[in-house]
């Protein structure tokens, strides 16, 4: 089969038939059960959290939605969070260092919610807060690139102390057409600016920045939820071995040697 390009892979972790959170979410965890609201200012529908069993383990999980309809894209905002979804989250996982359950998180999106009531509420502070929090949680934590991971708003569930990708999904500071727009003001440069960039699944693994890459080649759908949930598992055994202090410190080194 034909290697694909960089933005090809981008184009492929936009798909409109690509799983996000709600589909690991419903195919992964037993007995879940959705929790909502930031206790602060409302519910965001772009972020699903709550509490449920991986394997019989409990676990609190947190995903990146967008929908299937367009209905239900423009209620989610085409999955991208609110304030008041980062704060959710937030939340879940304090929630979840309290009662020591291991943290999963799905990211999906290709950024945080641009509207300028987001902003009004927050936006960039509650993406701060989250990275800040997030390196301290006492409790092991798991994030999952499962499509496209854009920006600080999919960096904000990704301080954790394992980081995989699904093989045709990306993860970058910025858009490939956002790149081009700014070096060349050119738009139409995308793909050149999407090799530069060095987004995919491939590129990252290299440099340490995730530490596996599940592969979607010739799989269903069905198939990869099957090989994602037997990497979480066994990574969980792994991390919950570890003290707390084992714990943190292996999180700090992780994001501390990105860029070495």
């Amino acid at each position: 089969m034909k290697k694909m390009t960089a933005y090809e892979k981008v184009a492929a972790a936009r798909g409109n038939k690509r799983p996000m959170g709600g589909y690991f979410i419903e195919n992964m965890i037993d007995n879940f059960v959705e929790l909502h609201g930031d206790r602060r200012f409302g519910d965001d529908n772009a972020i699903i959290g709550g509490v449920g069993y991986l394997g019989g383990e409990p676990v609190t999980v947190i995903g990146m939605e967008r929908g299937d309809t367009i209905e239900e894209r423009i209620k989610r905002h085409f999955g991208c969070p609110t304030p008041e979804g980062y704060r959710k989250a937030l939340r879940l996982m304090k929630n979840a260092e309290k009662f020591n359950r291991p943290i999963i998180c799905f990211i999906g999106s290709s950024g945080a919610y641009c509207g300028i009531d987001a902003e009004e509420r927050g936006q960039g502070e509650a993406i701060a807060e989250n990275l800040y929090e997030m390196m301290g949680v006492k409790a092991p934590i798991i994030s999952v690139i499962v499509g496209e991971g854009g920006s600080g708003g999919a960096l904000a569930l990704g301080v954790a102390n394992r980081v995989a990708m699904l093989e045709n999904s990306v993860y970058s500071v910025i858009s490939p057409e956002g790149c081009a727009t700014i070096l060349w003001k050119d738009s139409t440069k995308a793909g050149e600016a999407a090799e530069i960039l060095k987004l995919t699944a491939g590129d990252l693994f290299g440099f340490g920045i995730v530490e596996k890459i599940i592969e979607e080649e010739n799989k269903t759908s069905e198939e990869i939820c099957n090989d994602l949930k037997k990497y979480i598992s066994e990574e969980l055994k792994t991390l919950k071995a570890m003290s707390e202090k084992e714990l943190l410190n292996q999180r700090y080194e992780k994001f501390r040697k990105i860029g070495r």
